[in-house]
């Protein structure tokens, strides 16, 4: 068993801003401590320190037991890695190093293959031997049969791209929880999982002895899981760490009772305050006339100093007040409209189908009306994001009127049947992946001054209002790349808001966002006139729509009045 001890841990970004202030933190043997807070207060750059990819500029971080970290974005990879690169990327340092010397030997002796070479790889072999490498291999086996349906010898080339989101995350988690580390770091293990792998992550979480600190903005897994619940809450000298003992289903109320708590000590304290100064101030007029008031004045100056090098109680948390003003406007009464659309699994580059591409579902009819928010639920893998993507690019032959708003392209679909949108239909989409080359290196007040074709130019003031908005002002000067997962996230929602959309493409929008800005998410999306299409695996959030298109795992794409979170990996082979 293991354990982590966070101790007075503060970091200070390298604009000289404060990110963290003391946070201090114990996760005892066993525990499954949730860490929550509003997107920007340093969850993403803690996990970083405790993985020891960053340095604390004060504090210390120990532990006892190996640490097995998952990292925010796992589940957007679009490098070129394998599935063994991505199993590796979890295992301890020794196995990495092991096998990163088998590869370098090989490629030797396939250049050269002289005698040094294949020495060099006879040692390359026993030293994975020698770190458990063959024991690795075993896991991994266990890891992508469960986790992709494959075995590992099969799995471990293929290219991590390949996966979807929901399926790079299972393989990492699978490795993680049935490995040797005591202690798991998690950041938000739970986004780019179906309903059945989250109910899955919650049970494997409860049962596993292992300690577990956590980043997770899904509330039904807090709630199961957590036994207790550690907030980041933003202030001006840094983030500062408060622990409620419970579980999340009573975390609110005791947030609001410990604020009221704090604002009633400051506003006492704010009161006696100001007694002490006008008693000074009383006092020192009278010494003036008065040589006998003089002890009592000093006596009062040495009573107000030692009250202020006191201090004040703790401050209130900043409240986050995130507004989204989705506007969208009147289209034809039929946005979306598919006839015996079948998606195919790969887009070659001539756009050819090819006999070996499968179709993802079987071909289906449908008819998307103006102002209906409909939530498109299934398993990983399913083509749920195919079809999202194939809205987003205008359907199947999209006039000039439905290209959609932004630079980032979709991907094309390749697919049989139709898909056509309704006229004044302008496509606004949001990436799952928060892939947006044409926002990198740029910051956020230098996107919005300069605007694009599709939204105008604002003035550096009207910019940074906008921002504020949105709870994005202390990051105006940032770069979109180096925003957090939950900060990408709004700034994405707040490029839709000022496009001009009329049809919201939202694939898993909830996914990195806090808890406030998921509920200003769905505020925002209740007073949007237009059509929304939205792929979710976000229990509490899929109550705001009123239809449910489903992508069975009988192949099937149905209809349902109720959200369904039971379907299966769909049959087909893989």
């Amino acid at each position: 068993m293991g354990h982590l001890d966070i101790n007075t841990v503060s970091f200070v970004l390298p604009d000289g801003r404060p990110l963290l202030s003391e946070v201090s933190l114990r996760v005892g043997e066993g525990a499954k401590v949730a860490l929550i807070g509003p997107n920007g207060t340093g969850k993403t750059t803690l996990g970083r320190i405790i993985a020891g990819d960053l340095v604390a500029h004060e504090g210390a971080v120990t532990r006892s037991g190996g640490l097995g970290v998952m990292r925010q974005f796992v589940g957007s990879v679009r490098d070129d890695s394998t599935v063994r690169d991505l199993l590796l990327s979890v295992a301890p340092e020794p196995v990495r190093e092991a096998a990163a010397e088998i590869d370098r030997t090989e490629m030797l002796m396939m250049e050269r293959d002289s005698e040094a070479d294949q020495m060099a790889y006879a040692h390359a072999l026993v030293a994975w031997g020698d770190v458990g490498g063959y024991d690795y291999e075993t896991l991994w086996d266990v890891c992508t049969v469960a986790a992709l349906g494959m075995p590992f010898d099969k799995a471990q080339w293929r290219k991590v791209t390949t996966l979807s989101g929901g399926e790079q995350k299972r393989v990492v988690l699978e490795a993680l929880l049935r490995g040797p580390e005591e202690v798991l770091l998690l950041d938000e293990p739970d986004n780019y999982l179906d309903v059945p792998a989250k109910r899955w992550l919650e049970e494997q979480l409860i049962a596993s002895p292992k300690t577990v600190l956590f980043v997770s903005h899904d509330r039904e897994l807090l709630n199961r899981v957590a036994t207790r619940v550690a907030t980041l809450e933003p202030g001006g000298a840094g983030s500062t760490l408060w622990v409620h003992p419970g579980r999340f289903v009573t975390y609110h109320q005791a947030r609001e009772d410990r604020n009221s708590r704090l604002e009633e000590l400051r506003r006492r304290w704010d009161e006696e305050h100001q007694k002490i100064k006008d008693l000074v101030q009383m006092l020192k007029v009278k010494a003036k006339y008065n040589d006998g008031m003089a002890p009592r004045y000093h006596a009062a100056q040495t009573r107000l100093r030692k009250f202020e090098e006191a201090g004040p109680p703790q401050e209130t948390p900043l409240r986050q007040n995130v507004n989204m003003r989705l506007k969208g406007g009147r289209t034809a009464k039929r946005a979306v409209i598919a006839e015996r659309l079948e998606l195919k699994a790969g887009a070659p580059p001539d756009g050819t189908l090819s006999p070996a591409m499968g179709g993802l579902m079987k071909p289906f009819d449908l008819e998307i009306w103006f102002g209906e928010r409909v939530a498109v639920l299934g398993s990983n893998g399913s083509g749920k994001s195919h079809f999202l993507r194939l809205v987003a690019a205008g359907g199947s032959d999209p006039d000039a009127e439905h290209r959609p708003v932004g630079d980032l392209q979709p991907v094309s679909v390749t697919h049989t049947g139709r898909l056509r949108l309704g006229s004044r239909v302008r496509p606004g989409w949001f990436a799952q992946t928060h892939e947006q080359p044409a926002l990198v290196g740029r910051t956020l007040l230098e996107i919005l001054h300069r605007g694009d074709e599709h939204r105008a130019g604002r003035p550096r003031e009207e910019a940074a209002r906008v921002l504020d908005r949105y709870g994005l002002a202390r990051a105006s000067e940032q770069t979109f790349d180096s925003l957090s997962g939950g900060q990408q996230a709004r700034f994405q929602i707040l490029l839709l808001e000022l496009s001009g959309a009329t049809c919201l493409l939202l694939d898993e929008p909830t996914d990195n966002l806090d808890l406030h800005s998921a509920e200003a998410l769905e505020e925002g999306l209740e007073a949007f006139e237009g059509t929304v299409i939205a792929v979710t695996h976000d229990r509490w959030f899929a109550r705001g729509f009123d239809r449910f298109l489903v992508f069975g795992s009988d192949g099937r794409v149905y209809e349902s009045d109720e959200p369904v979170w039971d379907e299966g990996r769909v049959a087909r082979a893989r």
